[in-house]
């Protein structure tokens, strides 16, 4: 028997994942469809953790109006959802006089778009805010705030799920026949029926479009190189520093940004590539990271570097064009196929609006009855390394395995690690332990971790910890050398 859905999406990165909660309200069948082995492995996992105030956007666009809304909607959303949300503000520097008529441009801009609270300051009222920072004059923006994306959109897809709707992971789409009433959609683990389809796939939008006959789009691939710097760091900047944007760089430029973890992260950079999936760094852009951020922040030291990684926008213009919307529409030559296409910065910021616009079109044509009981608030696991003293006393006298700290670097303990492979969505790796938990992301990156993580898998649940993958099941952890002469091999 083929499932059949009102809704099915594609991709559940955090647009996907609201789109999902969003349409969670109402009175439907809906199903998400991940290729990935959790949510927020692509694109959504791998960016700066901005809420843009809306500033950089062309007035008119699609984008600009939904960066706006997005980010009147954030605080609130994350509030519902338990997700950290800091409201920090951000400057946009200048670091010559040459650069400040774009700063001009930027305000000018911000304000047709709506945005409030942006203000032009000098060098002076700079160093006020940020001794650190150089510049001959900036762009503050009082709404700009951080956000970690990979709570966010494991939170949407939790909350989603309590509300009925059901994600798949693991089930890359693979074919897609459009019938007179229904999509078929078909992946290697078997083929579902929907009324509607939903194309959020990100990277690959346009591949999952060309499978219904689109073929008027097409991504192009650009990476974004990025260092996080230890939490030793986190005094040199207390809000978001951002350059003038370079011309013609596909991106907003090499910039400093506080987490709400407490470290900093310099990048991205802007290299256009063929590869969607090739999310390698180099060591010519990460020596380019250092010095253009030394150009704002001089105390910015390489030796505080503690990871790098990369991420990939998926842009609908080639190197040299700067600027093309976002692409959310029913498309004319399919009906019910609601497409999204070249949803890159910031489309973290609008993903909840985009989620609404989607409901909205929706709406155009089907009736949606809300449901008498929608569980709006999800509460998120408890961090020990939030709590103050008392607070982890009290824990650790209800259960003890608060008591034992598996990471050092990120406070992480036994019962949080057993609480982030119980978790709802039923990911199994490595990576979806540490996006739940913290536990790898310290200083150490993992060196004292990891061990005692497997101890915890194969003590609390009996898990061979030699199967663990870092991600998906092509990424083992251990050889097939380590395994044969553990005497573990099931090969």
């Amino acid at each position: 028997m083929v499932e059949k859905y009102d809704f099915l999406i594609i991709g559940a990165g955090v647009v996907g994942s609201a789109i999902a909660r969003e349409l969670s309200k109402y009175e439907a069948k809906v199903l998400v469809l991940e290729k990935e082995c959790d949510v927020c492995f692509g694109t959504s996992g791998r960016n700066s953790g901005v809420s843009h105030a809306g500033f950089y956007m062309p007035p008119g666009s699609l984008k600009a109006k939904l960066n706006v809304l997005g980010n009147r909607l954030m605080p609130g959303l994350c509030k519902e959802l338990d997700v950290p949300f800091k409201e920090i503000g951000k400057l946009v520097v200048a670091k010559n006089e040459d650069e400040i008529s774009y700063l001009e441009k930027l305000k000018s801009q911000g304000e047709k778009n709506g945005v409030k609270g942006l203000k032009l300051i000098d060098s002076r009222e700079i160093k006020k805010l940020e001794p650190e920072v150089n510049g001959v004059a900036a762009l503050y923006s009082k709404h700009s705030g951080i956000l970690d994306p990979f709570e966010l959109t494991i939170a949407l897809a939790e909350n989603a799920l309590e509300n009925g709707v059901e994600i798949k992971l693991k089930h890359e789409v693979t074919d897609i026949a459009v019938r007179e009433n229904f999509f078929e959609v078909k992946t290697a683990k078997g083929s579902f029926r929907a009324e509607w389809l939903i194309n959020s796939a990100g990277l690959f939008a346009d591949e999952i479009a060309k499978l219904v006959g689109i073929h008027s789009y097409r991504i192009y691939p650009c990476r974004g190189e990025y260092h996080v710097l230890d939490k030793n760091c986190s005094n040199l900047v207390s809000m978001l520093i951002y350059p003038v944007p370079p011309l013609e760089s596909g991106g907003l430029g090499v910039h400093l940004t506080p987490t709400v973890h407490g470290n900093l992260m310099l990048g991205p950079s802007a290299e256009y590539i063929s590869d969607k999936e090739d999310f390698s760094t180099s060591r010519d852009v990460m020596e380019e990271l250092i010095r253009e951020a030394k150009e704002m922040v001089p105390k910015i030291e390489k030796a505080s570097v503690i990871r790098s990684f990369a991420g990939i926008r998926p842009k609908l213009v080639p190197k040299g064009k700067a600027f093309a919307d976002f692409v959310i529409k029913e498309e004319e030559k399919v009906e019910k196929f609601i497409n999204l296409v070249g949803i890159e910065s910031p489309g973290l910021t609008a993903a909840p609006a985009i989620a609404k616009m989607v409901v909205e079109l929706i709406k155009e044509k089907r009736e949606l009855k809300r449901k008498k009981v929608f569980k709006a608030r999800r509460k998120r696991p408890r961090r020990f390394y939030e709590l103050n003293d008392a607070e982890r006393k009290k824990l650790v006298k209800k259960d003890k395995r608060y008591a034992e700290i598996i990471c050092r670097c990120e406070l992480v303990t036994r019962k949080e690690i057993i609480d982030a492979w119980k978790n709802p969505l039923g990911a199994r790796s490595l990576n979806s332990i540490k996006l739940r938990t913290r536990a790898g992301m310290g200083r150490c990156q993992g060196s004292f971790c990891l061990p005692r993580i497997l101890e915890v898998l194969e003590e609390e649940f009996g898990f061979e910890a030699l199967n663990l993958t870092l991600s998906c099941d092509d990424s083992r952890l251990f050889s097939d050398y380590s395994r044969k002469s553990l005497g573990k091999d099931e090969s």
